[in-house]
C-alpha cells in the first residue's frame, strides 16, 4: 500500500522541514500499523490558535483553543472501514481518509508541561488524529480509550518518541 500525506502550514515554524517530515512520517506510521488496505491519503494543516479555534467553534460548537482536529472522510470503527470504499478506488487514486488540523503553539506548551519535546507532542497529536479519521475514540467508553492509547504507544515507539 502506499500512503501520502500533505503538510502544510499556516504559521511560521523554527524547524519547519523538520516537523513536515516527524507529522509525514507519524500518518504514515500509523496508517502502516493499522494496516490500512488501500493507497490512502491524510491531509494535515498546521494552524495558530485562533483559527483552531475558529474552526472548533465552527464545526463542533466548542469556543474554545485545542490541540488537534480530526476530519473524517469515512466512517470506520477501531480501524475497519463501515462502509464501501470501493467506489471511490475507480475515481481516486489514493482514498482521501480526512483532514488534520494541528495547533503547533499548543503542542509546544504541551511539550513543556508533559516534560518532553515538541516534536513527541506534534507526533503524539498526529497519531491520535490519524487514529480518530480511522474511527477510534478515547471517548466511546474505557475499553476503546485503553485501546486507543496503547496503539498511539505502539505507533510512536516505532518511530522513535517514546516517552522519557
Amino acid at each position: 500500500m502506499e500512503y501520502s500525506v500533505r503538510v502544510t502550514s499556516e504559521v511560521e515554524l523554527e524547524n519547519e522541514e523538520e516537523i513536515r517530515q516527524l507529522v509525514t512520517q507519524c500518518a504514515k506510521q500509523a496508517l502502516t500499523q493499522e494496516k490500512v488496505g488501500f493507497d490512502a491519503f491524510v491531509d494535515v494543516t498546521i494552524v495558530d490558535d485562533d483559527t483552531i479555534q475558529a474552526m472548533n467553534r465552527q464545526y463542533r460548537s466548542k469556543d474554545i483553543v485545542t490541540d488537534v482536529l480530526s476530519f473524517p472522510m469515512y466512517t470506520f470503527y477501531n480501524g475497519e472501514p463501515q462502509e464501501d470504499l470501493e467506489n471511490d478506488t475507480v475515481i481516486y487514486t489514493d482514498i482521501m481518509l480526512g483532514d488534520v488540523i494541528l495547533n503547533y503553539k499548543r503542542a509546544q506548551q504541551q511539550a513543556q508541561e508533559f516534560g518532553h519535546s515538541t516534536a513527541r507532542e506534534c507526533g503524539f497529536l498526529t497519531v491520535h488524529s490519524v487514529l480518530h479519521l480511522l474511527g477510534f475514540d478515547h471517548e466511546r467508553d474505557e475499553a476503546d480509550r485503553l485501546l486507543m492509547r496503547q496503539q498511539e504507544e505502539i505507533i510512536l515507539s516505532a518511530v522513535g518518541l517514546t516517552r522519557p
